[in-house]
């Protein structure tokens, strides 16, 4: 029986690899997008391709109605969910700390962790085994730059996925006696658009050229870490960050 997984941020990146890639290995699919609806089009077509039943959901994760909203129309589409990927986030902008607009931090910290919580708030009723449900993984994508803190270039980002980590290891403990598994993946720099969206589009390069493994992250690396994290093959693995950054540690 096929179980069913909700990525958040599903139509470009991480996100989209990641649907690719559970829908190869068995999940059927509910992707988020806030406005790429072609790509997200994409995504859909690409899983049910691999045999997955697959929809897309449009939606502001950040905002909780429609955090719900995601899960509602994924349990009433396919099914209640087993796994839940958090990836939907943004860097905001680039520049030093005291530049940065109100406006931006607020965005950035509702992206990357209010969403966050929000949907892992839908997941709980859905997956605890205390309330009727059969259990469940969540995922969520952090950032290598919560311990390097990226002064400079993106110091609310990185206080972001700081948040995103100490989320994770308090709801794996709290949710692990409800059959709920949550984990981070401390991404490093990957082949995705997002630092040129937020103005900084040399950083792969320079992130590449300092990295023991000489390479950034492609999207299937990061995807591969989810997939074994949702997977079974975890299932010892709770409240804790893995790293995936190629060697790029402090």
């Amino acid at each position: 029986m096929r179980q069913i997984a909700i990525i958040t941020g599903g139509s470009k990146g991480i996100g989209a690899e990641t649907a690719r890639l559970f829908a190869a290995e068995g999940h059927d699919i509910c992707i988020s997008y806030l406005s790429d609806e072609a790509g997200a089009a994409q995504v859909v077509a690409d899983c049910k391709a691999q045999g997955a039943r697959a929809i897309a959901v449009q939606g502001d994760i950040g905002q909780e109605a429609s955090a719900e909203a995601l899960f509602a129309h994924c349990e009433a589409e396919l099914g209640r969910p087993r796994a839940l990927i958090n990836n939907a986030g943004i860097i905001g902008q680039t520049g030093r700390l005291e530049d940065l607009p109100a406006a931006t931090l607020e965005a950035t910290f509702r992206a990357n962790v209010y969403g966050v919580i929000f949907c892992t708030q839908a997941a709980i009723p859905r997956m605890s085994t205390a309330q009727g449900g059969a259990g469940g993984a969540i995922v969520n994508m952090g950032s290598i730059a919560a311990v390097l803190g990226s002064p400079g270039t993106y110091v609310h980002y990185a206080a972001t996925k700081a948040a995103v980590e100490s989320l994770s290891i308090g709801a794996g403990k709290e949710l692990g006696p409800e059959g709920i598994r949550v984990n981070a993946i401390r991404v490093g720099t990957a082949e995705t658009s997002i630092h040129e969206r937020s103005g900084n589009p040399d950083r792969p390069k320079q992130v590449a050229a300092q990295t023991p493994l000489g390479r950034i992250a492609s999207p299937k690396d990061v995807a591969e870490a989810a997939l074994w994290l949702a997977s079974d093959r975890a299932s010892f693995v709770t409240g804790t960050v893995l790293t995936v950054s190629g060697g790029f540690t402090p």
